[in-house]
């Protein structure tokens, strides 16, 4: 059970007090050190998957645990920065998306899953880009100052709103290819 990929995904549990507590200090470091470490878990969470595969050490438990340590780093960043940005609508909207897709599609997976349909919401590969999209805003939101006079929070919330409408694509992909199912239960 406690693997390489196993320890690295329940790493990324961990980071999310330590990425609380760094933003909520708000010193001037703080930016940087938030995006670093959410970069970190990024990084993490693809590098788990490439060696679960590599080393043959998938299991159903990492199965269960990536992608509840993925929406537990994600929702936590994006909490933060409504937090922080409660009077941008824009991030305000966009999370609320992601993180109410999060949990539909979790429900969604739980359920078909409980009726041997699992294989009828697999990951696409729209979720992929949204995620990636996703990521990549989180980041540049958490950085937010200004890089080589490229205005990288403006860039962040641009692209944290395709990550939502690509959210709501993807969102309605699975519920598509479930509906057949929901319909009949």
């Amino acid at each position: 059970m406690w693997n390489i990929p196993n320890s690295l995904t329940f790493s990324r549990i961990l980071m999310i007090p330590v990425l609380v507590l760094i933003f909520l200090y708000n010193e001037k470091w703080s930016n940087l050190a938030c995006a670093a470490l959410f970069g970190l878990a990024a990084i993490t969470d693809w590098f788990d998957g490439y060696l679960a595969r590599k080393l043959g050490q998938s299991s159903p438990f990492g199965a269960f645990l990536d992608p509840v340590a993925d929406k537990l780093m994600v929702s936590s960043a994006l909490i933060l920065l409504v937090y922080a940005h409660a009077d941008n609508l824009l991030i305000v909207i966009s999370s609320i998306i992601i993180i109410g897709r999060e949990i539909t599609i979790s429900a969604l997976r739980e359920w078909m899953a409980e009726l041997g349909q699992s294989a009828n919401v697999a990951v696409s590969m729209i979720g992929k880009i949204k995620t990636f999209a996703q990521m990549s805003s989180i980041f540049l939101l958490l950085y937010q100052d200004n890089l080589f006079s490229l205005p990288i929070f403006n860039i962040g919330e641009a692209l944290l709103i395709v990550s939502a409408v690509l959210t709501l694509v993807s969102m309605f992909i699975y519920l598509k290819a479930a509906w057949r199912i929901i319909k009949n239960t």
